[in-house]
């Protein structure tokens, strides 16, 4: 690439936030990076990368609510992930069944619901795919502040019970011989995550959320072990991805979200490739 060609690139990135969906856009990919950051951490951590799955498509159930009795289908899911959540959390800790039938059924039961309610709903649902794939371009600055408030409430979470979260992740056995309330910290885990569900859902859709909730985590993982440096590290590669794929989608017109999960998949990939690559140079 040319000086030439490097100028006028420059040039169109500078246009390009001069609009203020473009702004936005940037802005909710940097919040949902944190909240991603924090929460995707302790996700793998945990080893229920697919609880954030099934609570996403069980969401589907409260954006049908919201289309049949016509209020905000993000309240719908909001209210609807937080009940799945809370759900599949306390099954999770009381029975001997296997997470991934709770998972599944919890996933199936929300989904049927969402689909039914929308067929019985009259009228075109103009902005249903948004909820599906994401829709990071018309975001706007009502849902900017809805982002930063969870941002700030997870947040605060993680920093007054850091101790007691690292310590049902590891060992809760251990926490609860030290009278460490684990089912209520678990619960209020998988609360917090259902409520990050819905911030992504705004940026990738219900469909991608679990890449970009487990991608920039798993990549952390990989190079450091301490929890605080792996939730700093996530947070920055997920302001990596979402800004690097929101360029590339507008420049090579692709569906932004689709385009965001395809940079943060390859980069870990690329990652997972260059670490076995260095095992093996080292082995020999």
């Amino acid at each position: 690439m040319n000086s030439d060609q490097e100028q006028k690139m420059i040039t169109e990135l500078i246009k390009l936030f001069q609009f203020e969906f473009m702004r936005n856009a940037l802005i909710a990919g940097l919040l949902v990076s944190i909240a991603c950051g924090m929460m995707g951490t302790f996700i793998v951590v945990n080893r229920i990368v697919f609880i954030s799955g099934g609570i996403a498509h069980a969401a589907y159930g409260g954006i049908g609510m919201g289309y049949f009795f016509q209020f905000n289908p993000v309240f719908g899911a909001i209210a609807f992930s937080v009940f799945s959540a809370l759900g599949m959390g306390l099954v999770y800790r009381k029975t001997q069944q296997r997470a991934d039938t709770i998972i599944g059924v919890m996933w199936a039961i929300g989904m049927a619901i969402g689909i039914i309610l929308i067929d019985l709903t009259p009228g075109y649902k103009v902005d249903l795919m948004s909820y599906l794939f994401g829709s990071i371009l018309t975001v706007p600055q009502s849902d900017l502040i809805l982002m930063l408030g969870l941002d700030i409430l997870i947040g605060v979470m993680v920093i007054l019970f850091y101790k007691e979260l690292v310590a049902i992740s590891f060992d809760p056995v251990f926490a609860e011989t030290r009278n460490v309330p684990v089912d209520q910290l678990y619960l209020m885990l998988i609360v917090a995550i259902a409520l990050t569900v819905v911030m992504v859902m705004k940026v990738v859709g219900l469909i991608l959320v679990i890449a970009l909730l487990t991608i920039p985590a798993a990549i952390s993982g990989q190079f450091v072990k301490d929890l605080k440096q792996m939730m700093v590290l996530s947070s920055s590669l997920g302001m990596i991805f979402t800004t690097l794929g929101l360029g590339i989608s507008y420049f090579f017109n692709l569906t932004s979200g689709a385009t965001i999960i395809l940079v943060a998949g390859f980069a870990y990939l690329l990652t997972l490739s260059f670490k076995t690559f260095i095992k093996q140079v080292v082995e020999v």
